[in-house]
């Protein structure tokens, strides 16, 4: 499956743990040794989650994303419990 940066953009992200929308793919990380998409960058966020790169902004790792569809990228983020929370 071939996707454009633009298309990604366009696409809801929800996490598929706790059912919320948590934005859309602001930027990407890529890893300059192999050349592949890393993480993307979602800014917002509620930092409720444990992958975070600075604040209210979630980096999410290429390994959670569970299925790229036409309108929405599932991803599995474990919530962190509510005393553990940032």
């Amino acid at each position: 499956m071939k996707n454009t940066y633009s298309k990604l953009k366009e696409k809801d992200v929800v996490n598929v743990c706790s059912g919320r929308r948590l934005g859309n793919v602001s930027d990407l990380e890529i890893d300059l040794s192999t050349g592949k998409i890393s993480k993307l960058i979602v800014p917002g966020g509620n930092r409720c989650f444990n992958l975070f790169g600075s604040k209210n902004t979630l980096r999410i790792p290429w390994e959670c994303i569970e299925k790229i569809g036409d309108d929405t990228i599932l991803v599995r983020i474990p919530e962190l419990p509510p005393g553990k929370r940032e």
